[in-house]
């Protein structure tokens, strides 16, 4: 007989497990592991699968990938995005694909590093006055929004659009969890959430709007990103985007990668503030490679220090949930699947998983040693997700991490400020709650 699935804990009547993901979604997806290879949770009355090993996670989104079409929150986020990479699906999502890859290629994030990232990181850094407490979390965000603006849209363009970027994208991110998780009927109410979340989406999307409409009829190629966007065209139709799909892209790459920088970032110096050992060697590593210069792109395959510690802050703070939803009849660990049914993954369920990371709570970057990573089963470590909608931007990001990190590592320390508790909040990501932090100088500046 077909297995049967075991039902998550905390299920409400007809809300069924919305109020636990909105209230404590880690509680949730901690208390799901153990009770089978798939578990099904309700959003109100819609039963979804939550497949909770490496195995089926990799079956999911690799091997099966095909037979699975993106789910139920991407449908919510389409007032937002659009028809972006991170909401369609078939042949327009492959072909955005195509069209927007190449701006994500190895060559193209080496320009991005040295043009805009090193220098506006450096640019942050400078600004900065010994002893003083700043709000990093905070100053985190503006700085991953700073580069993505930048790095999207020339200098002609870029102000007006950077300002609406920084106003508007914040607000959205606050509300996101709510939209995505909330039955039909909360969406469409009048509370001071969904309209400060529509206002927002709307204000940005007419300025991005503007913004693709004037660049195109600029004709101009300014080197920016958006340039390469409206430039694209597909190898077999020879056809481009059309100006709403770039502000579709755009709004997606925006939202979705300055976010998990931002976030990072401000956990990566946080937990450096925890583990002054780690610190060490942060900072040993980058005198060592650097000597008092600036990071250069081709700097970061010595820094495995670095590295290691940004694959630990991934492990431990990454996205909520992959959603998917069956294009046909399928089966995973023996449930059956029916077409059209909805089915997601938690990379957090994943990435705690005690069989696969030892003591899962402890902040360990030595994890990430070559050997202990070629042990871990496929499908373990998800923190971009994998197979054909891998996220574009899964090697831009840890770069302008890793980048941002080590040119504020080679000027400060950041000492957490005392009676000042820090814990995850959870919006889109599993951002701090607050993170003030007191800058020092070191005292063998590289920079």
């Amino acid at each position: 007989m077909p297995a049967e699935p075991h039902i998550a804990p905390g299920r409400w009547p007809l809300l069924g497990h919305t109020v636990p993901l909105l209230r404590d979604p880690l509680g949730l997806f901690d208390a799901v592991r153990g009770r089978g290879d798939v578990v099904r949770l309700f959003l109100g009355p819609l039963p979804v699968h939550l497949v909770t090993t490496p195995e089926l996670a990799w079956q999911l989104l690799v091997t099966d990938g095909g037979k699975f079409d993106k789910g139920i929150v991407f449908d919510k986020m389409r007032p937002l995005f659009g028809d972006g990479l991170a909401t369609s699906n078939g042949e327009l999502n492959r072909r955005q694909r195509r069209l927007v890859q190449p701006a994500f290629h190895r060559d193209r994030v080496a320009g991005y590093a040295e043009q805009t990232i090193t220098g506006l990181a450096a640019e942050l850094a400078d600004s900065w006055q010994p002893g003083q407490i700043i709000a990093f979390d905070e100053q985190m965000q503006d700085l991953a929004l700073t580069v993505s603006g930048r790095t999207l849209f020339s200098a002609e363009l870029g102000d007006d659009v950077l300002a609406e970027i920084q106003r508007s994208i914040p607000i959205m991110l606050r509300y996101v969890l709510l939209r995505a998780f909330s039955p039909k009927l909360v969406e469409k109410l009048p509370i001071p959430a969904n309209r400060r979340f529509d206002a927002a989406a709307v204000r940005l999307r007419r300025v991005i709007t503007e913004a693709v409409v004037t660049a195109r009829s600029s004709g101009t190629d300014n080197g920016d990103l958006l340039s390469m966007m409206l430039l694209a065209r597909d190898e077999d139709t020879g056809e481009g985007m059309s100006d709403q799909q770039v502000r579709d892209e755009v709004i997606t790459i925006l939202t979705t990668g300055a976010e998990t920088t931002a976030v990072a970032l401000a956990w990566f110096f946080h937990e450096l503030g925890q583990h002054p050992d780690v610190e060490r060697r942060f900072h040993a590593e980058i005198d060592e490679v650097l000597g008092g210069r600036p990071v250069r792109f081709e700097d970061l395959p010595a820094l495995g220090h670095t590295h290691r510690i940004i694959n630990e802050i991934l492990r431990r703070t990454p996205p909520l949930i992959l959603m998917r939803r069956a294009r046909e009849d399928t089966e995973l660990g023996g449930v059956p699947i029916p077409a059209g049914a909805e089915v997601a993954v938690s990379q957090h369920t994943l990435h705690q998983d005690p069989r696969y990371f030892p003591d899962p709570g402890r902040f360990d970057p030595d994890r990430w040693t070559a050997e202990r990573m070629a042990a871990l089963p496929r499908g373990a470590y998800l923190p971009f997700g994998a197979g054909a909608r891998l996220c574009p931007g899964h090697f831009l990001a840890p770069t302008e991490i890793a980048i941002a990190a080590v040119t504020i590592g080679a000027r400060w320390r950041l000492v957490p400020v005392p009676g000042k508790p820090v814990h995850a909040k959870i919006k889109a990501t599993m951002q701090p709650n607050r993170l003030p932090m007191r800058v020092t100088r070191r005292s063998h500046t590289a920079g």
